[in-house]
């Protein structure tokens, strides 16, 4: 085959490389991507998008489900409720589908080369990829590492039969009975309760003392709350030994040393992702790491000249909104503009019920940074929006310096909140103070009104508690 020759080589066509590879195309760059799956990557094909179309799905029936019990208070009943899981999972698909095939029409849109294969890197030049007709030399003057991550896996719980990734949880062809996740954090929790809205019988073995350790215990407890009345088990300071001897269940010892066996037709194992690099020829360029990770500097440059880095083969936070900002970043640096990554603040969601959004600092974060600080939470319960929508469970707060009212963070549970996102990042990006918000009408009836009242709590003029 004949050599291809390129400014750009972007390796990975998920978030944040397809995101590079388009601006690149955009800015008149000729580029060349590099992909072996499906463009899109793990958050758009095994990811955020199918597992929050499974999500969906499952608050649809288990509110169908309260209509047939007969719990719902606005006098809506209905005559029976049933779902048939393969429809759902071929819903899903066809979601999938057509954002794939949206990323392949505007990498193209964009004049980026699509090369469909998996890329090792000869040198810090050039990558030969192994394509279904053969092999394709690429040589770049520069390169974006933009692999991704994979699923870890426990050597006592390899992947396999009974044992499953996230992966595929996504594409069962049926619902399971009894589901055992291992690992409260935000991919269990999100797909347990999924799975138990459906009508699974979940458990959730955490190792530490608290599922979602990632966020303080305020805003976990209003999701505890709602996975305990849903009959989820959850078994915290506990550790997963392995597959019972029957190969039927998983065995669990409990923080007092004893052992018991949680019955499982499938057994989910979220406990984290790590970055994907094997067989990559990496280890032939000797780049500098932080753990498994690729080091990087505050334009996403690695150790090697013409060698950039991005997304959650960095490492954390292993977001996609992430990596798209900094493939975007990198498309403009190639160009020739002045970039430098200057974020006060990364969003990051957890799509459990009810919902969890933070941005910017918690509390207990920016007095570890030395801030004196002042608080406002406010309930969703005073929130007439959330009344009328039946969802009054949780809270926005806000944190800000105590000196010059400066907002540091703010966070939220409660229904539907990950669409404040935006509102808390651009309020930090924008160097909002508490009398920003506070002055700033927000529509109503709507959920965002809490926000306003948070800051005129924090303030000390609350009005509506």
């Amino acid at each position: 085959m004949k050599e291809i020759v390129c400014k750009l080589l972007v390796i990975g066509a998920g978030p944040g490389g397809y995101v590079c590879a388009m601006r690149a195309g955009q800015l008149g760059i000729d580029t060349v991507i590099v992909e072996a799956g499906k463009p899109g990557g793990t958050c758009l094909t095994v990811g955020c998008i199918p597992s929050k179309a499974l999500i969906h799905a499952a608050e649809e029936f288990d509110a169908a489900q309260s209509m047939l019990a007969g719990k719902n208070p606005m006098g809506i009943r209905v005559e029976g409720a049933s779902i048939d899981f393969a429809r759902t999972i071929t819903w899903k698909d066809g979601i999938v589908g057509r954002l794939t095939s949206g990323v392949s029409g505007l990498l193209q849109k964009a004049r980026v080369k699509i090369v469909h294969g998996r890329a090792r890197f000869r040198d810090g030049k050039t990558v030969e990829v192994e394509t279904e007709i053969g092999q394709q030399i690429i040589r770049a003057e520069t390169v974006v590492i933009a692999t991704g991550s994979d699923a870890v896996e426990l050597p006592n719980l390899p992947f396999g039969g009974r044992v499953i990734s996230s992966t595929e949880a996504l594409s069962l062809g049926e619902l399971p009975k009894n589901l055992v996740v291992v690992g409260g954090g935000y991919i269990g929790l999100e797909l347990g309760t999924a799975f138990a809205k459906m009508g699974s019988q979940v458990a959730v073995v955490e190792a530490t003392q608290q599922v979602l350790p990632q966020y303080d215990a305020d805003l976990v407890r209003p999701v505890m709350r709602k996975m305990t009345e849903r009959g989820i088990r959850v078994l915290t300071g506990a550790k997963a030994v392995g597959l019972s001897d029957a190969g039927d269940g998983l065995v669990v010892e409990t923080p007092d040393g004893r052992q018991q066996v949680l019955a499982a037709d499938r057994i989910l194992v979220t406990v984290g992702r790590r970055p994907r690099t094997a067989g990559s020829g990496l280890e032939e360029l000797d780049l500098d790491r932080v753990g498994p990770f690729l080091r990087i500097d505050d334009r996403c440059r690695t150790s090697m000249r013409g060698i950039y880095a991005i997304g959650d083969v960095t490492g954390e936070p292993m977001l996609a909104h992430r990596a798209m900002a900094q493939g975007e970043m990198v498309a403009e640096i190639v160009a020739g503009k002045k970039r430098a990554w200057d974020k006060r603040c990364i969003p990051a969601i957890c799509f459990t019920d009810p919902e969890i959004v933070s941005a910017g600092l918690s509390p207990s974060e920016a007095r570890a940074q030395g801030y004196d600080i002042r608080t406002g939470q406010f309930p969703f319960s005073a929130n007439g929006r959330a009344m009328t929508m039946l969802a009054e469970e949780g809270f926005v707060r806000v944190v800000a310096r105590a000196d010059t009212n400066l907002v540091l963070g703010l966070q939220a549970v409660g229904a539907e909140v990950s669409e404040l996102s935006a509102a808390f990042a651009l309020a930090i990006e924008m160097g909002a103070r508490l009398e920003d918000i506070a002055g700033t009408i927000h529509a109503h009836p709507t959920r965002s009104e809490a926000v306003m009242e948070a800051a005129l709590k924090a303030l000390g003029n609350a009005l509506h508690m």
